[in-house]
C-alpha cells in the first residue's frame, strides 16, 4: 500500500490466464513483478497461475476493481514446473472428456479445459445449439479424475478468441489481440457506418457481426454529425445539388449538381443553409 498527499493508494496488476484470455486485475501489494513474468494468485475458486501483462499500477481505493484478490508469489522455478505439468494434464483431459462426449452421443463442442494450480478442479469449456444434459458426462469426469468438474457453455464469440484466427481486414481477430470484454453489436452499427448489410461482409468467422462494429461506432457516429444526409440539398462551389453518398472516412459527400455531373465535395466546403436542410417532400394533393 502506498500514500500520497489525495489519500491511499494501491498497486494493482493485470493477470491473463490464457495466451487469448481476458485481463483480470489482483493486488500486488508487497509483490515485485515486471510484465512478461508468472505469478500465482488467489481466485474465486482456488490457486491458479498467469502471466503479468500490463505491469504494476497504482489506483486510489475508490477506482479499485470488485472483489480485488491479491497474487500470492512471482511463480519460482518449481511452480513453473508444476505450471508445465498442469498443461499437460489438461490436454490429456479434452482428449478423455471428447472420447466420453462422442461415446454418450452428447450435442456438444468441447473448446477448452483449464486445471487450478493444485490440481483440485477442472472446468471444460464447450459450446452448443440446445441445451445439453451433462450429467452423466459429469460422472465420468469425477470417476477419472477425482476432483471438483464444472462444465461451463460459452458463447461462439468466446470459442473464435480462444481458437484465433485472421479477420477480413487481414489481421488477427480483435476478439484475439485485444478485446478483454464483447460488447453489443447491432445491424444499426453496421448501416451507420455505411456498410453493405451482407452477413458474409459484416460477419466474423465466429457467424455473429464483426466485434469491430462496436467499437468503431463512436468514431463514426462523431463524424457523421457534421456531415449533411444523403438527399439532401446543398450548395457546393459549383453550386446547388443533392447529397447522393458519404465518404465518411475521407469526410466527404458525392453531390448530383444534375444532367448527371457527380462530384466530390469536402464536407468544409459545403456552404450556405442548405447543408443542414431536411429535403424536402411532395405535399400530398387535396
Amino acid at each position: 500500500m502506498e500514500h500520497n498527499d489525495q489519500g491511499t493508494l494501491k498497486s494493482i496488476a493485470g493477470i491473463r490466464f490464457k495466451d487469448k484470455g481476458k485481463v483480470y486485475s489482483f493486488d500486488a501489494t508487497d509483490v515485485v513483478l515486471e510484465e512478461g513474468v508468472m505469478a500465482i494468485v488467489n481466485t474465486e475458486s482456488g490457486l491458479a497461475m498467469g502471466v503479468v501483462v500490463n505491469g504494476i499500477r497504482v489506483l486510489p481505493y475508490d477506482k479499485l476493481p470488485h472483489n480485488l484478490r491479491n497474487i500470492v508469489r512471482r511463480a519460482t522455478d518449481e511452480d513453473l514446473k508444476v505450471h508445465e505439468r498442469n498443461l499437460q494434464a489438461e490436454k490429456e483431459a479434452l482428449e478423455f472428456c471428447m472420447e466420453r462426449v462422442k461415446a454418450r452421443n452428447l450435442s456438444m463442442r468441447l473448446v477448452d479445459v483449464e486445471m487450478l494450480f493444485d490440481k483440485s478442479k477442472l472446468s471444460f469449456y464447450f459450446t452448443a445449439e440446445n441445451r445439453v444434459d451433462f450429467r452423466e458426462l459429469v460422472k465420468d469426469l469425477v470417476q477419472k479424475y477425482k476432483v471438483k468438474i464444472e462444465l461451463r457453455q460459452i458463447w461462439v464469440r468466446s470459442e473464435a478468441r480462444i481458437y484465433g484466427g485472421i479477420g477480413m481486414c487481414g489481421m488477427e481477430l480483435c476478439c484475439s489481440r485485444f478485446l478483454n470484454n464483447f460488447a453489443p453489436v447491432s445491424i444499426k452499427m453496421a448501416k451507420e457506418q455505411n456498410m453493405l448489410l451482407n452477413p458474409e461482409k459484416i460477419s466474423g468467422p465466429c457467424g455473429r457481426l464483426m466485434c469491430c462494429l462496436a467499437f468503431e461506432h463512436e468514431t463514426y457516429a462523431r463524424a457523421k454529425k457534421n456531415m449533411p444526409k444523403c438527399g439532401r440539398s446543398v450548395i457546393t462551389p459549383e453550386g446547388k445539388g443533392k447529397v447522393v453518398r458519404q465518404n465518411i472516412l475521407k469526410e466527404t459527400v458525392v453531390v448530383d449538381l444534375g444532367d448527371g455531373k457527380e462530384i466530390e465535395v469536402p464536407v468544409h466546403e459545403i456552404q450556405g443553409k442548405d447543408r443542414n436542410r431536411k429535403p424536402a417532400t411532395e405535399k400530398k394533393k387535396q
